[in-house]
């Protein structure tokens, strides 16, 4: 039985590495932002496609899926309209993005494939263009489920919520329950790491690299401890805008995580000290690049970028923070491998 996916808005593969680990083979990756490019071919050996998923046919796709006895179709349209973290909430509809899980729909109703994934953060759910996206699946003949997850369920080292989508015109799908009862902890996922300075680069890992600190935020995070808050400095450390009625609420800034305890979410800016609570646990710096990664579930040998390449740190770390975790996608690849043992569509040879 040949089964082949396509991912949509594909970023630097953290879906399709998932996937691929459990065994769904994915023959293309689709996403604007060329410079995802390397990280993802280099890693998962596929076809990458610059171009919006707004000019993507559904002839285009089906191309693509030629040849499959079951066919997949998954993505992670961009998130940043539906995200907790955005301010301007009454004005998200005229985000650029906000229409693109409408585009999905349609390569739905064009391509007709077997099973369809999509995750988003949970806010989407409570939005009509996602109520509008289930309508259109089971529209077209789809069973349809959706869950909020902790990617920490399943063992992400970090504190993650995500919306997971699974529809299949099959039969019942689901995602798998929760694998990990135990917390795999950011001393578990990065503890082994070398030390590094902030400023320092890794010898033997360009990505194992940290940002600078001002002279002021080494002070600071040498007053950090771990779990804390910007309220156990010194009084001459704390900054203006936190001495304010307003500003003494926002406590989860310039932290620093806790060895045995999960990550906070792995957001775009992740290597900032002073963006959340992305201290290092002991060393005077926030994370590394790679840190970050396998805090995200991207093994230590993903490659990013290229060795004749400049690492461009807010770039690298703008595309893990977008990635789907790979451990998640690895879990969405499972369920449908379970759900296709299920209808006997998978062989021996593959389940196994």
């Amino acid at each position: 039985m040949i089964i082949k996916a396509v991912d949509l808005f594909c970023g630097v593969g953290g879906l399709t590495f998932g996937l691929m680990k459990a065994g769904i083979p994915v023959v293309a990756g689709i996403d604007l932002d060329g410079s995802c490019e390397y990280a993802y071919t280099h890693n998962n050996n596929c076809q990458f496609i610059k171009k919006s998923v707004e000019d993507v046919t559904g002839k285009e796709v089906k191309n693509l899926l030629k040849g499959a006895d079951v066919k997949v179709l998954v993505g992670c349209a961009p998130c940043q309209p539906f995200s907790s973290h955005r301010k301007d909430k009454q004005h998200r509809s005229n985000h650029k993005d906000w229409k693109l899980l409408y585009q999905f729909g349609r390569l739905v109703k064009e391509v007709h494939p077997h099973i369809v994934s999509m995750e988003n953060v949970p806010e989407l759910a409570k939005e009509k263009v996602f109520s509008d996206f289930v309508c259109t699946l089971e529209a077209e003949g789809y069973c349809v489920s959706y869950k909020v997850v902790n990617v920490a369920d399943y063992g992400v080292p970090q504190r993650r919520k995500r919306l997971i989508l699974l529809a299949s015109r099959l039969k019942n799908i689901s995602i798998l329950p929760p694998t990990h009862a135990k917390y795999v902890t950011v001393k578990d996922a990065i503890g082994k790491l070398p030390p590094i300075a902030a400023g320092a680069q890794n010898d033997n890992d360009r990505l194992h690299i940290a940002p600078a600190l001002s002279a002021k935020n080494l002070n600071r995070i040498r007053h950090s401890i771990p779990g804390g808050t910007w309220r156990d400095w010194p009084d001459d450390l704390v900054l203006k805008c936190h001495k304010t009625e307003k500003g003494s609420s926002y406590a989860s800034v310039y932290g620093r995580m806790e060895w045995d305890a999960l990550s906070p979410t792995i957001t775009t800016q992740y290597i900032g000290y002073g963006t959340g609570r992305f201290g290092h646990p002991e060393q005077d710096r926030a994370l590394t690049i790679r840190e970050g990664a396998i805090l995200q579930s991207f093994p230590a040998s993903y490659s990013f970028v290229g060795d004749d390449e400049p690492v461009l740190m807010r770039n690298i770390a703008r595309h893990i923070g977008n990635a789907v975790p790979p451990r998640l996608g690895e879990i969405i690849g499972l369920s449908i491998r379970e759900h296709l043992k299920k209808r006997k569509y998978v062989r021996r040879s593959i389940n196994g």
